[in-house]
Parts: structure tokens; sequence; C-alpha cells
């Protein structure tokens, strides 16, 4: 009786939670709902042994903590090409109807969000898996039960028995808007965006936090072996039938004019939109065409991806501060009249540095444009002239630090103005200790921005060398901290004197010192007591090191603070010699290489460890002195436009590999694996679900209807 009184309220719930949020169409008050999910809580906390992952309780997520597991894609999710051109877009369409005739395309719109792959067994949510490198992705189905949107259990019939459906995670202005106004008025600092901050509720370890975020989940692809249907269109009808978020506005195009109609009304209508959008996805709706056309290594060919331009907005600049940074860099930044951009609001916007304040010849009270870079960074592009004051007056650059009132100097060759009182300016020092405890210098986990804030504000840290003086007693009285973060802030200091020197070195944060650099400073002087007895022609001597980089050092070492600070950290017992390595083989010797972009199965730290210790040179940028590009996923179009100008041999993760087939397998014990590395935010590929296989014993072959 029981047993059957709870299923009955589960699958009232799930109708009612699909009306509300899919079809947008309640049939019962808020009140009515939570009276019933109510009785259901009651029941099932009452009858724990008729618990049910995927009941609409779960729904409310849990505030027990978890770390994800990694799991691999049974079907590969594949990124997909684009363009910012229509011409190009053109040629994509002609060329698919060159070869199969007169073509259906469907459009769709590019959701700003992140993409999931979600796994559905006997019509149930089995797992939810980010896309993670394409290969493999992270397990968040705890969090992902939380979102209203993603069925728990199908509706209808004729659903496989076993499939994926591949879609993408957004966060809704609406629950952006009021999770920023809430950390604002909360004192933290606000999110960047909605796709970033869909990313990162997703990664929430506590599901209770998700569930309070507001996310939704739109789906445009299933993947599976058995998949009954011919052609993409019908996919998703069904889909929508099982009760799936299928797009209402997805659209069957038959030729170039339709698809350019498309395009031409979406890049409007899409302001209007309550969650993000940067594009339109065209893809060939045949799946037996789809076979036909194949793909190349890491998209089809069938589909493509078309991106509107970078939206721009008009607003006035009421003033302009200026940020100073870690080197003592000043940064100007307009302070602008509210407007929506994109999405979000626009408040303030980088001005870079004087010399481009000039340039656009920028003023207090201007009415300037602004866009946003990859939709996402906000800068001004221009000044509305005809709107300009009458009592305007050229803009005065600054001549004192803001912070220390420090006289600013420019550097030659530099368009910064700079502070040059490093151990007396607060932002400076501030700076320095989080460059310092970051990833990839010390990696003292625990200690973020606020935290080192705190730190400072309380007299418990000056400089870097402090850190290592701190006690767990002295940091879990502070907000926010106790004990419990404070033994593992402490016990990651204590970790950090295992840190390889070059990574010391880099966490130093000598200007123009970067992580390539520092690393090349480690391998050619191996101790930092050579480092700073060099003379200025025996630093240039280094690869990758410059005059430029040779004076900054020079004037690093020069310097009695540094020099006390070092001495602390040499008695605190970190290192300052890089340890010999064996060179695996020298298969690569003579070779210079430069590493762009993402890859499936190493990430950029790894394979520049394969480079070196198969006796290879890594070099930071593309010139005349590079033999090999290896080029992954993203990689810049600057970069590979001046690869092939100079006709530098470009390769891919899978020809380096062959490279290196007859040399001994090495294992890496300095640097962990970094897959997901953010860089995602700037990334030009949307990332798209995956390809269909007949057997998922071989995933990357793509044989049956394909799923982007």
């Amino acid at each position: 009786m029981v047993r059957k009184q709870i299923e009955e309220l589960r699958h009232r719930l799930e109708y009612h939670n699909f009306k509300y949020y899919v079809e947008n169409k309640p049939e019962i008050s808020d009140f009515e709902f939570d009276i019933l999910m109510r009785e259901l809580q009651d029941l099932e906390s009452a009858h724990p042994e008729l618990a049910d992952p995927n009941s609409p309780t779960m729904r409310v997520g849990c505030d027990l903590t978890s770390e994800f597991q990694t799991i691999e894609h049974r079907f590969p999710m594949l990124s997909l090409g684009n363009t910012y051109s229509l011409d190009e877009l053109h040629e994509f369409i002609d060329r698919i109807e060159k070869e199969e005739g007169p073509t259906e395309f469907v459009c769709e719109l590019k959701f700003d969000g992140t993409a999931i792959s979600l796994t559905y067994e006997h019509g149930q949510l089995l797992r939810a898996v980010t896309r993670g490198d394409g290969s493999q992705g992270d397990d968040v189905t705890a969090n992902v039960r939380t979102i209203r949107t993603v069925p728990l259990k199908l509706q209808g019939s004729g659903w496989p028995d076993y499939f994926e459906i591949r879609g993408e995670i957004l966060m809704p202005y609406s629950s952006f808007d009021r999770l920023n106004t809430e950390r604002e008025a909360a004192g933290e600092p606000l999110l960047a965006n909605p796709r970033n901050a869909a990313a990162g509720t997703l990664k929430q370890q506590s599901s209770a936090v998700v569930a309070r975020r507001g996310l939704d989940c739109t789906l445009y692809q299933l993947a599976g072996n058995d998949l009954p249907f011919s052609n993409h269109w019908e996919a998703l009808t069904h889909a929508r039938n099982w009760g799936f978020k299928i797009s209402e506005h997805t659209r069957i195009c038959h030729n170039r004019a339709e698809i350019d109609a498309f395009i031409a009304h979406w890049d409007e209508a899409r302001r209007s939109l309550p969650f993000p959008t940067d594009g339109v996805v065209i893809k060939v709706n045949d799946f037996a065409a789809r076979r036909r056309i194949g793909f190349t290594a890491k998209a089809p060919k069938w589909a493509v991806a078309y991106k509107f331009k970078a939206e721009q907005a008009l607003t006035k600049l009421e003033s302009i501060d200026f940020q100073v940074g870690r080197t003592g860099a000043i940064t100007p930044v307009a302070n602008l009249a509210p407007v929506l951009l994109a999405g979000t609001t626009v408040r303030r916007a980088t001005l870079h540095n004087a010399e481009q304040m000039a340039q656009l010849d920028i003023r207090p009270n201007d009415m300037v444009y602004v866009e946003k870079g990859g939709e996402i960074i906000p800068k001004i592009t221009g000044v509305e002239l005809s709107l300009r004051p009458a009592d305007s007056r050229p803009f005065t650059y600054i001549t004192h630090c803001p912070e220390c009132n420090t006289e600013l100097v420019r550097y030659e060759g530099e368009a910064k103005h700079y502070c040059p009182n490093q151990s007396g300016c607060r932002p400076q020092i501030i700076g320095r200790i989080i460059h310092f405890i970051r990833r990839k210098a010390l990696n003292i986990d625990g200690l973020g921005e606020e935290t080192i804030e705190l730190l400072y504000a309380n007299g418990l840290v000056h400089d870097i060398s402090d850190l290592y003086d701190l006690q767990a007693e002295q940091l879990a009285p502070l907000p926010r901290l106790g004990e419990k973060s404070a033994e593992n802030i402490i016990r990651s200091i204590r970790a950090s004197r295992e840190i390889p020197f070059r990574r010391v070195l880099f966490g130093l944060g000598i200007r123009f010192v970067g992580e390539t650099t520092a690393k090349y400073l480690a391998d050619h002087f191996r101790s930092l007591d050579a480092v700073m007895h060099a003379s200025r022609e025996e630093l240039v001597e280094a690869d990758e090191v410059g005059d430029k980089i040779a004076d900054a050092i020079l004037e690093y070492f020069a310097d009695a603070e540094n020099l006390r600070i070092i001495n602390r950290l040499r008695e605190a017992g970190l290192q300052f010699e890089e340890q010999a390595r064996e060179q695996t083989s020298s298969t690569l010797a003579g070779k210079s290489f430069v590493i762009s972009g993402k890859f499936a199965n190493h990430s950029r730290e790894e394979l520049k460890e394969l480079i070196e210790l198969h006796g290879g040179r890594n070099l930071a940028a593309v010139s005349g002195n590079v033999d090999y590009l290896v080029a992954g996923e993203n990689m810049g179009p600057a970069k590979l436009k001046k690869a092939e100008k100079l006709g530098i041999t470009i390769i891919t993760e899978e020809e380096f590999s062959a490279m290196l087939e007859d040399s001994t397998t090495v294992s890496f014990t300095d640097t962990p694996s970094q897959q997901n590395e953010v860089s995602d935010l700037l990334s030009e590929h949307i990332p798209d679900p995956a390809i269909q296989a007949e057997e998922p014993s071989k995933p990357e072959t793509p044989i049956q209807g394909s799923l982007f």
C-alpha cells in the first residue's frame, strides 16, 4: 500500500514538474506542489527501504560533499568547427550539396553553457557526465538530478533501453542576476558571466548549492547503438515526447537563403532570450548523408557553428579608476553607466594603458561603445563624438600611484606605467603573495585571494616568506576558516617545500619571468644562487632570455628586500636547486617544439615534459627556430597562420606520439594531468556532443547517426 502511494506521488510530481519547467504550462499552484512534495518526503523518510535515486525529492540536493569520479565516454564528445563568416558558411553548404545534392539542414541555437552527456537505462537517469577532454569527464549525476528540466524518469514510450543524450547546462539570466545580487550583498566577488557560472555551479561539491542556483538544461542530440531514427529532426521530436527539453527554436532549412534568414533573425532576436546564446549550429539532417560525408580528426564535416559577432552597446563613461598589479603595472578601468550587453550587466571595462586612451581620445562623461571580446571581457571600442559635452577637456593620465602616491615610471618599450614601490605598495605585496601560492607556482591549497587579504589585514603576512611562519592556531579564529581549514592550509604550506626549483623561481614573481622562462633558467643554471650571481651576458645565454628579461632579473636581485625574503625562504627549506632528471631518450634531440591548444590524451604540461625527456626543446612562441607546432583543439588562429607562413611542420597529438613509439614509457611525477584547464573560457569551439559508434569498444569510428 505504501509503495503504491509513494509511486503515485512520484509520478504526479514528475508530471507537474514537466508541465511547469519544460512546457511552461503549470496545472497546479506552487503551494499544492509543495504539499505533494512534503507528503512524499515524509513517506520516504518513514520507509527508507523504498528509496529511489531518481525520486523527485532528490531535486532539492544534499549538503554532503563528494569528489567527482572520472568516467570514460562510451561515445566520444567531439568539438565543432566554427566560423564568423557567411561566405565560409556558404562554402560549407556548397560543398555538402556538391557531394549530396539538395540537402536538408537542421539549424539550432548555439547555447552558451557547459556541455553534458546524460545516460538513460530502462527509462531512468543513470549517469550525467561533463564533456571533460572529450574522451572522459566528471560524474556530476548528483548535481544534475537537481535540475528541474532534466527528466529523472522518461515518459511516453519507444525509447531505447540504453542511450545517451547530449546538451547544454545553462544558467538563465534571471538566475545569474539573482545570484550576483546575493553575492554583492554578501560582499563576495561577482560571477563573470552565465557560462562560467553554469560550469562552476555544476562542479559544486554540494548538490544542495546546485539546487539553489537555478540551472536549466536543453538537449540537442541522441547517441546510441540502436536508435530507431533516420534523421536528426525525427530523433529530436521523439526526445521531446519522452520529456526532454528540446529547443522550440530549432528549424529545418532547405537551402542557403533559409539558413541565412534563420541566422539574421536570431542575430537580433537572441537579445530577448532568457538564456545566453552566441551563434547558430547548422547540421546535415539525414544520418546516412552524415556517414557518407564523414569526419576530420577532431570534428564532423557535416556540421558547423556560425558565431555571432560581438554585441555592442552605447553607454556613458562616468569615471576612470586605476588598478595596481603585482608587478606595479597600472591599469586604467572605466566605470560605466550600467548597460545590458550579451546577457549581462556591464559596469566596468579595461582601458589598457595611456596610449590606448590617447588613441581613443577617451574622456569622462563621453558616450562610449562597449563590446565583449569573445562574449566575455568588456572593452571600449570607440567614442560617439557627436554626443561629447561641449565643455569636455582631454584626459590627463595620472603621474603618481593611486595606492601609495609614489611617482610612476614608464620603462623603455613598455606601454604601461609602473609604480616602483614594490615593497611598500599594498596591491603589489598582496598580488605577489597570491601569485606565489597559485597552482603553477607553489600550489598552496586553501589560500585564495580573500584569505590572503585577510592574513595581510590582520598583520599575519607581509611578504611570501611570512607564510612559512604561520601556525594553525593563528588561522583558526579568522572569519570563514576554523580549525580544519587552518590545519589543511598549514599542511599545504609544509608540502610546498617539496615543489621543484623551477616553480619556486616562477613563484618569486620576477617581471617577465613566466612559467616557461623559469623552467629554462632552472635547466640552464640549475640553482637559484647561480641565477642570482649571473651577469647580464650569462643570463641571455639561457633559452628564451633576452635583454629585457635579463635586466628584470638583475634588478630583482639587486633589491635588498628581495634578498632578505629569499634568505628566509632558504631557511624555510624551499627547493633552490634543480634536481637532475634522467633523459629517457634522444629521439627528439636537436628539435624545437611549440605546444598550442587542448589535447585529448595529454595536458600541455605533459607534452612539454615528454619533449624534454626525449631530448627536445620547448619554445614559447612561433618563430623561425621552431621545427614542429603540435596543434591541439582551440589553438589560436594567429599562431597557426604564422606557423604556416614560416613553413613550420604542423603535427597532431597522435603524430607526436608516433614519433615516440620506440621510446621508453615515462611517468609524470611533477606535472599532474590538467585535461580540463580553464582555458575553456576563451575557447573558439563549442563543447559539442559526440559521434555514434556501432561498437562501444571502438567509439572513435563514426558509423551511425552522429551527434552534433
